[in-house]
């Protein structure tokens, strides 16, 4: 109620991705059919492997179930969109878009977090590893990571769409975001800019300083592991973690830390494309072929499999 008397905007249209729009639908179509069935796979063979019922891939099969969902909340509909005249989205539509998109993309935050703990654990305390990372502390941390990404989305959600849309209802995006709608906005952007700036600094910065300690403790033990086999499986199973999480954060601050009145939009928009598009593509390749136990969990269930 309140937010109708404050905008005279009903309905949003994306104007982003105009050129080539079929090239990019057919392009886009294949990169998300690799994310459904690399992360659906990813899920699947974590769940039907015994080798791989261990903290680690419990996170990692989180991690691939939030990638499936937080690109499935912005990829079905910029599809519609590319091949539609007017790409519409009504201002409830916009803002439960941006409520789950946000929600998710911090969830997947903290669970690179957590995977970063899991890896330190491991390395750096390994008689102690069974005792620190259990069942109930992985359930912990993942409860915790969807807690804190949905309560959060629920702030920014709230800041952003309190904003009056006096004007054009034209979005320089293919989804809703925080700098096109921003930009967009008639009303005294001070608030909003703050609770964006303190949350994405509290989410982003926050679960990267985490990694970046982890890893700090972590480089160190592995160069201490005498068999050379030992470094490379520890180095293997840390990169494909850290190059995960790199395209993720480097994007995301890409995205975000830079002044609302920037006006390097298409930057914004290729920027966007990399982590809400690309990188749920990237993690079960990334982790499959980095990985050994992944590689041979993937033969057994090739094998076992009726011919």
């Amino acid at each position: 109620m309140n937010v109708k008397n404050k905008t005279q905007v009903t309905m949003f249209e994306f104007s982003g991705l105009m050129p080539l729009a079929p090239f990019l639908f057919v392009l886009f179509l294949m990169v998300y059919i690799v994310t459904v069935l690399g992360n659906i796979g990813m899920m699947a063979m974590v769940h039907l492997s015994p080798t791989l019922h261990t903290p680690m891939y419990y996170l990692l099969r989180c991690l691939s179930m939030v990638d499936l969902f937080y690109s499935s909340v912005i990829t079905p509909k910029m599809f519609s969109d590319l091949l539609s005249k007017r790409k519409l989205i009504t201002f409830i539509g916009c803002s439960l878009q941006f409520y789950f998109f946000c929600a998710l993309v911090s969830t997947e935050v903290f669970i690179l977090s957590g995977m970063a703990y899991d890896r330190y654990v491991a390395i750096c305390r390994p008689l102690h590893y069974v005792l620190v990372m259990t069942k109930k502390k992985c359930l912990g941390l993942v409860i915790l990571s969807f807690s804190v990404g949905f309560v959060q989305s629920a702030a920014q959600t709230s800041s952003l769409f309190s904003l009056e849309f006096c004007d054009s209802n034209l979005i320089d995006h293919f989804y809703c975001d925080i700098p096109p709608l921003v930009r967009l906005s008639c009303s005294e952007i001070r608030t909003c800019t703050i609770v964006t700036l303190f949350l994405v600094c509290f989410c982003g910065i926050g679960s990267m300083t985490n990694i970046l300690v982890s890893y700090t403790l972590i480089i160190p033990s592995i160069l201490r592991i005498n068999s050379a086999a030992g470094r490379r499986k520890a180095f293997n199973t840390c990169s494909s973690h850290l190059m995960c999480a790199s395209i993720f954060y480097v994007t995301v601050f890409c995205t975000y830390l830079h002044p609302t009145s920037s006006t390097l939009k298409k930057e914004e928009q290729v920027s966007s494309l990399f982590y809400t598009v690309v990188a749920p593509m990237l993690n079960p390749p990334f982790y499959s072929l980095r990985n050994q136990e992944v590689k041979k969990a993937i033969i057994r269930l090739l094998q076992k499999s009726p011919h």
